[in-house]
Formats: structure tokens, sequence, C-alpha cells
């Protein structure tokens, strides 16, 4: 077992690590930017390390400066978290060439599944289906690109080839926003990214996102642990989710689960991964992405099955073989997300100093946060501060502790998201399990729902 991991991140997922590997006896080493030098995951570990000034390119993206760290604090494997480098080829690839585990997938799953073109056509060869659309990087001449998009069919979507988030993407519902979507997209993709290659595919309105949660270890066999609902977005990011999902059926759940395995299996995936998909109305789904990492969302799958996807990372990186037991659920889980945002305005990030901070507690309610009341929140990162985890015997006990959690979640000093989350926790049509990736959209004109400037509890 490893001796020593460094969490080559920040915020509540490093400090999500740090607690399981203190609990498996393993020592821990933190890295901070100098805007984080008083987050709690930087306290709470063995050992903390700086790694450069606020900027995520000199700091949690500079694979020389934490290489650099764990050598120096001889760190024998690297935990990377989400986001940043987790799914970064060069960085696993590196890890392995100085001799320090990188727990997560091999370089090799990572290109071939990080890339979305790439994972396409990989599983279209493993007889999964996936949705219509351009098989190859679109970097040609706009005329050729409308040809492609006649030929597949409106309404299609725009989406980067690699990165994630939500962002490189639009939504194009005819030939008239074709080429100002297709340029916004490109844009945004290379300010994210740094690349522009892009591609089309068909877009299936008012779907929903189910994710199914795989573990694989090194000996080519798989394991699904079922599946997480992340239908709740806007803007392509997930606000709020929950498993099992309203939408599924047994049999439905069953089949996912299998075709999930079936695609770790075909590419003889090692470690925690996700494979998302879209499900239409009439329940057909189509493979969407593969997650080669850790998602925030799972702790609801913690919840519901009883074990700690961190551990078994861990166990996996080390040489776990597992039994081949899938994981149906036991229990019912919904995580909000908190982030230091204002709904009312389109979900503007708000960063500043958190002046008063009471977090919620009792049977079924789990808090996954760094910040703390005189905490301030950085503007360089991703704006989430913490999540409420609820779990119960059924969907609407743990909506019922939801709505009990976000009423004792007390924050100042900034504006949350929990003002939008209880106003949708008193909604029928989600109380119904009756929403789709573009619910938020249809509460958008209703500007009551975003309003909270009556509401202390921000």
């Amino acid at each position: 077992m490893f001796k020593k991991i460094l969490i080559a991140n920040r915020g509540e997922i490093a400090l999500r690590v740090i607690r399981t590997a203190k609990e498996m006896g393993i020592k821990t080493v933190a890295v901070y930017s100098t805007a984080d030098r008083h987050s709690l995951h930087v306290y709470f570990a063995d050992e903390a390390v700086c790694i450069g000034p606020p900027s995520p390119y000199k700091s949690y993206l500079n694979v020389p400066n934490l290489i650099s760290a764990a050598e120096i604090t001889n760190a024998d494997a690297i935990h990377p978290g989400y986001g940043f480098l987790s799914e970064n080829a060069y960085f696993s690839s590196m890890c392995k060439k100085h001799g320090i585990k990188f727990i997560g997938p091999l370089p090799n799953h990572i290109i071939q599944m990080g890339n979305k073109i790439s994972a396409k056509k990989t599983m279209k060869k493993a007889g999964i289906l996936c949705l219509p659309g351009s098989d190859f990087f679109l970097e040609s001449s706009y005329k050729e690109i409308e040809k492609i998009a006649e030929k597949i069919g409106y309404p299609l979507i725009i989406k980067a080839v690699s990165g994630g988030g939500g962002k490189g993407i639009r939504s194009v519902l005819d030939k008239e926003g074709l080429k100002r979507s297709w340029e916004e997209a490109k844009k945004e993709s290379f300010a994210f990214f740094g690349k522009k290659d892009m591609y089309i595919e068909k877009l299936i309105l008012n779907p929903r996102h189910i994710e199914i949660q795989i573990i694989s270890d090194q000996y080519g066999k798989a394991c699904h642990l079922s599946e997480r609902d992340c239908s709740i977005q806007r803007r392509n990011q997930k606000l709020l989710e929950e498993a099992p999902s309203p939408f599924l059926t047994p049999s439905l759940r069953k089949k996912m689960g299998e075709v999930a395995i079936k695609a770790a299996e075909f590419i003889r995936y090692e470690g925690v991964g996700t494979i998302e998909f879209l499900v239409d109305k009439n329940r057909n789904f189509y493979f969407m992405e593969m997650n080669t990492r850790i998602q925030v969302e799972h702790p609801i799958t913690e919840e519901i099955t009883g074990l700690d996807l961190i551990q078994e990372q861990i166990f996996l990186a080390n040489g776990k073989k597992l039994s081949g037991k899938n994981y149906y659920p036991k229990m019912y889980s919904m995580e909000c997300r908190v982030n230091a945002e204002e709904p009312s305005q389109d979900f503007r990030p708000v960063p500043g100093k958190i002046t008063q901070m009471h977090l919620p507690g009792g049977k079924g309610v789990r808090i996954d946060t760094h910040v703390y009341a005189g905490y301030r929140v950085p503007h360089y990162y991703d704006s989430m501060i913490a999540k409420i985890i609820t779990t119960a015997k059924s969907r609407k006990e743990t909506i019922e502790k939801m709505r009990r959690s976000l009423d004792e979640f007390v924050i100042e000093g900034i504006r949350t998201t929990v003002p939008f989350h209880k106003q949708l926790m008193q909604n029928n049509d989600f109380l119904k399990g009756d929403y789709n990736t573009n619910f938020l959209d249809t509460l958008h004109s209703d500007s009551n729902f975003y309003d909270n400037e009556s509401n202390p509890n921000y």
C-alpha cells in the first residue's frame, strides 16, 4: 500500500481525499497556490507545499511544480481529484516516468476516452449506440460545416472535442443559428482548453442526463455502482444530482449498467470512471462521453451503495482484484451544489469573504466543504464552495431532509445558490421527478424563482 499520497488539487475534493487517506493510515501532502494558503485542505494534510501564484496555469496546472512537490516530500502516489489535471494524459505519463503512481487511469485511456470523437469511435466498435454526428475534427471551411450539419439534420449540438464543464458547447435549432454558434463555441473552447477542434452531433430535445458509475481493476474486470440523474443543469453545468433516477425503470437500469460495463471492459479500463448517457423521452439511451476520474457528485453513489469511492480508487491503483459484483440502490440520495453565485443574475460568480456560517447536520445529512467563517472565496477558481448530500429510504424523505438542511444552512457575506435550491425543493414538477436538462430554461422566465432578495439565508 502507498505510504504517502500527494493531492494535486484544492478545495473540498482535496480535503475529501485527505480524510480517506488518513483513515487508511496513509500520509498526505497538500499543494496550494498563494490564494489558497488558508484553505482547510492545507491545514489538515500532514504536509503542505506552495506550488505557485493564484493563476491555475502557474500552480494547479503546473506539472513540473507538482512533480517536484511529490519528489521533495517523497510521495509515492498522486491523487488528481477532479478538474485541473485529473484527465491529463501528459501528467499521468510524467508521474509514471518519475516513479510516482497516478491514482487514475492509464495515459492511453485518458487519450482514448478524453477526446470525445475518439471515445465515440471506440464505443461504436464496442457495439454501443451513439448519437449521429461528425466522426472527425471540424477545421473545414464554413460551407463544408453547413453540408455536414444538413446531413445530420437540425436540431444539433456543437461541442469542443476536448474539455468539459459545459464549455465550448452550443445548441443549434436551425441553419440561421449555425454560424454564430459555431464561432462562439470555437472561441470559448480556445479560451478554456487552448484548442479549436470541434465536432457536431444530433441534438436530443429535452433529454435526461444519466451517468453510470463504474469501477475496473487491472485484470480486465469491471462492475457498475448504479446510476445518477444529473439532468438539473444550467449552461451544461450540473446543479443537483440524485440517485437512483426517478426516470429509470429497473429493467432500463440493468440494461444501462450492462452497457457501461461492456464499455469499460472493451477498453480494459482501470480505476474509477463514469459512462454518461443521454436518454430520450421514450427511454432510448445513447453514449455521450466518459469521464476518466472521480466525479463531483460521487458522494450520492457512496451513500446508496455504502462504498468509499476514494478508497476504491486507492485500492484499485494498488492492484485490487474485483469480485465482479454490481451494486444496486439500497437508499435514495441527493446532492445540491452550493456555489458562490447569484442565481437571479444568470448565476454570476460572487466571490468574497464569508462572515458567518452554520452548517446543517443530523442523520442522513453530509456536508462536503472546505470553507468556514472568515474564509475568502477567491475568484480564480470554480465557484462551488460546498455540497449538501441527504440520504433516506425514499425520495420523498430525501427531499424533506434536503429542505430541512437548506433551511439550516446559513452563510453570510456572499450570495449563494442555497435560495435557488430551496425554491427547487418546492417545485411540483421536480417533486414528481418530471424534469430534463432544459428544465431550468423553462423556469428562467419566472423571475420570482430566482429572486432571493426576500430570503435572508444567503
